[in-house]
């Protein structure tokens, strides 16, 4: 396998059993092998994703003094402008080469939260910068539901398991500008070898290459996308729900060649996250002789904040 396998969510949404068994089975498979798809028929619309690029690109040339403005303190970077090298992979001390912002969950009046979610912050200069970015979560959101349904049925759960968790839940939509390079890093690249914290991360093209992914024979192999595919891959949230059955696969961000350092990258993943009270404790369904239970009961919320820490926007 060079490239990541390739699945239709119109197999799944149709109303043909063979076809949304199919899908079931092709994308829990690879889940199990790699942790990654490239996803096609998923709800977001070309126009959508063209207003988001350039909205998204014209935040990032704004001057660094306007950017800072809406670095907001004492918000572990949960909402906002999040400036370049702040984040880095865990165990590592480089910072990444990219600065970010953090579009949140608003969640609906009966959501019945057991949590308060910070406000998004809004961008003055770019009156629908909030609004294209909402609507993009939004459908990222809606897509990441059927995902998560077709994985509850290949774990043998109710097909509507994670619904109430993944509606309203913490998840995080991430605008990512890589910079030119301009020097040799000093150890340091676009973005670490890391798993993903979440449930699933549902990530749009990005505008140049450099995303791979740690097969399990331990070589690297290029995330190649079709240009109306989403990537999608599980986190250690869901790999740890399910003990270890699902893989949240090792991935990272190259360095282009010296001769396309002048280019910028840019990528928009969206962070599945649960509701924080979540429990992530194993569940029976994953656990057997051959697979005993490998974690310690936790809720999402708990091991979000553990990784907070580990990642540097949290400081102990």
């Amino acid at each position: 396998m060079n490239n990541i396998p390739s699945v239709d969510l119109a197999d799944f949404l149709s109303e043909d059993p063979k076809r949304k068994e199919k899908f079931v089975n092709e994308i829990g498979k690879a889940y199990e092998e790699i942790g990654f798809v490239a996803l096609k028929n998923h709800f977001l619309s070309d126009d959508l994703v063209d207003n988001l690029y350039k909205e998204v690109k014209d935040f990032f040339d704004l001057p660094v003094e306007t950017k800072k403005n809406y670095e907001i303190e004492g918000l572990a970077g949960q909402r906002g402008y999040i400036s370049f090298g702040k984040e880095h992979a865990k165990g590592k001390k480089e910072g990444d080469l990219k600065e970010f912002w953090h579009f949140g969950q608003e969640p609906s009046e009966d959501a019945n939260l057991s949590e308060d979610y910070p406000e998004n912050v809004q961008v003055q200069e770019l009156p629908d910068f909030n609004k294209i970015g909402m609507e993009a979560y939004r459908n990222l959101e809606k897509t990441g539901i059927y995902v998560l349904r077709a994985l509850a049925l290949y774990i043998g759960l109710e097909e509507h398991y994670f619904d109430h968790w993944a509606s309203n839940g913490n998840s995080i939509l991430r605008p990512i500008h890589y910079p030119p390079i301009t020097e040799e890093p000093k150890g340091a690249v676009r973005a670490g070898a890391h798993g993903d914290i979440n449930l699933i991360t549902l990530l749009m093209g990005a505008s140049t290459g450099g995303l791979q992914v740690l097969r399990k024979d331990g070589e690297w192999i290029d995330a190649i996308p079709k240009e109306d595919e989403l990537v999608i891959n599980v986190g250690d949230m869901l790999e740890r729900h399910t003990n270890n059955k699902l893989r949240s696969t090792i991935h990272r961000v190259t360095n282009p060649p010296k001769e396309q350092w002048g280019k910028p990258r840019y990528s928009i993943p969206f962070f599945m996250h649960p509701r924080s009270d979540m429990r992530l404790d194993c569940l029976e369904e994953c656990i057997d002789e051959d697979n005993p239970k490998q974690y310690e009961d936790i809720t999402a919320g708990e091991f979000l904040h553990q990784r907070l820490v580990e990642i540097g926007l949290i400081k102990k």
